[in-house]
């Protein structure tokens, strides 16, 4: 092909693996759905069961010590956990550009010091425009917002981050494609949904009312069915124990605000589908759909943290027109509104995660185990197929190289680049072919090895466990 695709990279935070509909969940996806026909879905690709870990290395190709974020965005004083970006990187932005790309953002950064060090923002960093916030989670309805490193508030008091994310995106499409018809585009849509805090709108909740009434042993059953019928787990899988920290759902507690909780939940990622069903849309008004290479992934499994005040170590926190944040998982709170701050907690990420087991933090298979879409109309020659060769997030970055015809720099801005760390997934393009033979995983001392068909993985502190798989 003589043109050099646009490519986005869509990316969403604290989803389990089977929570889409194309990947068995309940969540009506029909955006994400359509992509995933007209495209490929991966059934073994794997993040790094971290927020900003994942999002370092998804954004420059290495693991993400390699780039100092191998926690979070503290500085620990020693290499590979400084917290901010490194300089020895360069992002998938940075890279496209001696090649003519333009570069947008829009959503949650989350790979430097806070508000402390603009310098490692996005706008420095290769992106030409960037909408939304630095820091982790937040509040969808008041969030600390940033536009090209200047702190704005919301527009008004409807405002919904998720729309808004969208909806910037939007825009920086339609901009390219009046202004700059003949250059390429790197687009990163990054959601913030559906991390907690379980906001979400009204309209949105009230589509799931009832739906996981049935609770989390027979929806985790149902959920696997779907999974073998599609051909995403092969016939005679079996699930994982339910989560021995949890009753069975004939035994739950607070029933009604248990589903409530599920169902914001799902709502989130249904406002995300919403959103990307208009980026889609302007793609194709624009006439770039054809030539644009799209990927889909989140950053890492169910999350199964349960809030508390002292969890969270939160000073308290007003609502936009004053009113108390009530804070943490109280039963007798429902989720959803502006003025709560809770999350799903630890049975349904074990829904989110069906069939596998542990969590965001870990690295068994429900922690770094995410769906990746990949759809390209003008590159992918198959449509709805599956591909279980297993890859990793390193591979997106080369993948966006190979694909742009750039070649991996050395040096950039004076600063020699550390080797990438990720094989191309076009050989996946035709047919189920990849190169990489190796996985690496640590998080907070959890680690893990891959090998073929072999996965040896520690849950910190604890034994070895070795997995054929």
């Amino acid at each position: 092909m003589n043109k050099r695709p646009n490519i986005l990279l869509i990316l969403n935070d604290d989803m389990g693996y089977s929570d889409l509909g194309c990947y068995g969940g309940e969540v009506a996806t029909p955006n994400l759905d359509r992509l995933a026909a007209g495209g490929l879905r991966f059934t073994q690709f794997y993040n790094t069961a971290r927020c900003c870990p994942s999002r370092a290395s998804l954004l420059t190709g290495l693991y993400p010590h390699q780039a100092d974020v191998g926690l979070m965005t503290g500085n620990d004083d020693v290499d590979g956990y400084r917290g901010d970006l490194s300089r020895r990187a360069v992002t998938i932005a940075e890279a496209l550009k001696p090649v003519g790309y333009a570069a947008y953002m829009s959503g949650k950064w989350h790979v430097s010091h806070s508000f402390d060090k603009p310098g490692n923002w996005p706008n420095n960093r290769g992106f030409d425009d960037h909408y939304g916030i630095i820091v982790g989670a937040c509040s969808f309805f008041d969030p600390p917002l940033v536009r090209n490193g200047v702190r704005i508030e919301p527009e008004d008091d409807r405002y919904y981050f998720t729309d808004a994310v969208s909806d910037e995106a939007v825009r920086q499409i339609r901009q390219h494609a009046a202004s700059q018809p003949s250059r390429p585009f790197f687009q990163y849509l990054a959601y913030t949904a559906p991390h907690w805090p379980l906001h979400a709108l009204p309209e949105d909740i009230g589509k799931y009312k009832g739906r996981f009434d049935a609770g989390w042993d027979r929806l985790r059953e149902e959920r696997l069915a779907r999974m073998i019928e599609m051909g995403l787990l092969p016939e005679g899988s079996e699930l994982t124990a339910r989560d021995p920290s949890q009753p069975p759902w004939e035994a739950a507690e607070h029933k009604a605000w248990q589903t409530r909780r599920m169902e914001v939940y799902a709502a989130q990622i249904d406002r995300m589908d919403q959103g990307i069903g208009r980026v889609l849309e302007a793609l194709e008004q624009t006439g770039q759909m054809e030539n644009t290479l799209i990927f889909f992934l989140a950053d890492n499994g169910g999350c199964a943290e349960e809030l508390s005040r002292a969890w969270m170590g939160l000073r308290d926190q007003k609502t936009r027109d004053g009113r108390d944040v009530r804070l943490g998982n109280d039963p007798a709170v429902m989720p959803g509104a502006e003025d709560t701050y809770q999350s799903y907690g630890v049975p349904w990420a074990n829904l989110s995660n069906t069939p596998f087991r542990q969590y965001k933090h870990w690295v068994h298979e429900g922690g770094i185990a995410t769906p990746l879409i990949v759809h390209w109309p003008a590159g992918i020659p198959a449509r709805g197929e599956l591909r279980r060769t297993p890859m990793q997030l390193p591979d997106i970055m080369a993948t966006c190289l190979d694909v742009a015809g750039v070649e991996y720099p050395h040096e950039y801005n004076g600063n020699t680049i550390q080797p990438l760390e990720g094989f191309t997934l076009r050989l996946c393009f035709d047919d189920d072919t990849g190169k990489r033979d190796v996985l690496y995983w640590e998080h907070e001392g959890n680690r893990a090895v891959r090998q073929g068909r072999w996965k040896l993985v520690s849950k910190h502190p604890g034994g070895w466990e070795l997995y054929d798989m």
